[in-house]
């Protein structure tokens, strides 16, 4: 597949950084966004699942592997990241794109389809939603604020299973290691650290539950029903409930629920469930770009 290097400016002048596969006149563009401690590589999986369905546009949010660390840890923010695509798209000069927005992902792609409404064509939000479950977020804290370098990247991978074998309970050894593969980086003395400046997860901690946050999340959320939505879900999830995802199809116009089985938050993208899915819903806007 035909790949490219992009390098970009933020309103702000950080050097951000995103891999575009597929040609680039294809009809239509998807732009990958990845949860919160994660990078572009993050999509690779899907991107070879799904093949020359479109153009694949998949980012390094501010603050993570080849994008610059901010020096305003105040702006690692949904808000910010969102203004951030802005500019990215205004770069590729991509009037529109559908978005595909794992967790913090989604939330971004919520923000993109209140602020510029008109350039999104559909989106796919993996197990996020309005409302953000505790457990979930105690979790993610609870090993995201732990930035060591491990010593080797078989050390890598056995930190990664600890961590996420309950989340992906099917994965092998050789998984595990693509999965350290994808969220490490190498440090020149042969050790391995997590791809990421620190201070993204400074507030994780923070988030509690807040009936007046959780309203306007929900009035956000109505920003996507303009669009087609296809709502991805883990069948263990501990971010996305049951009750929020039914919800959301609910109250949406254009809305499909699919959930991947026996996996947690947040599904790789590359289960044969969420490939068709997708799969769908790309080919659904493709005919609609031409």
């Amino acid at each position: 597949m035909q790949t490219e290097d992009v390098h970009y400016r933020s309103a702000d002048g950080l050097t951000l950084y995103a891999k575009s596969y597929g040609p680039t006149d294809a009809p239509l563009t998807a732009l990958c966004m990845h949860g919160l401690t994660r990078n572009h590589k993050d999509f690779e999986p899907m991107i070879a699942a799904l093949g020359d369905l479109c153009r694949f546009v998949s980012v390094d949010v501010r603050g993570r592997a080849r994008s610059e660390w901010a020096s305003d840890p105040e702006t690692y923010t949904p808000a910010v990241y969102a203004g951030d695509m802005a500019a990215l798209l205004d770069h590729l000069k991509l009037d529109k794109v559908a978005l595909i927005g794992t967790s913090m992902g989604g939330l971004m792609s919520m923000v993109m389809a209140s602020t510029i409404p008109d350039r999104i064509q559909g989106i796919v939000m993996n197990d996020i939603g309005p409302v953000v479950e505790q457990a979930g977020l105690d979790r993610i804290a609870g090993y995201a604020n732990t930035v060591e370098p491990e010593a080797d990247w078989q050390a890598a991978a056995a930190t990664v299973e600890r961590v996420q074998a309950d989340i992906f309970p099917d994965l092998s050894g050789e998984d595990w290691m693509a999965f350290a593969k994808r969220t490490y980086r190498e440090l020149d003395d042969g050790r391995v650290l997590l791809d990421y400046d620190p201070a993204i997860t400074r507030t994780v901690g923070e988030v509690k539950p807040d009936p007046e946050v959780q309203a306007q999340m929900w009035k956000l959320f109505e920003a996507t029903h303009a669009v087609p939505l296809l709502l991805i879900r883990g069948e263990m999830s501990d971010i996305l409930s049951p009750e929020t995802a039914s919800r959301m199809i609910a109250q949406h116009p254009d809305a499909r629920l699919v959930t991947v089985p026996r996996v947690g938050h947040a599904p790789l993208l590359d289960e044969p469930e969420a490939v068709s899915a997708i799969a769908d819903l790309l080919k659904r806007l493709g005919a609609s770009s031409q």
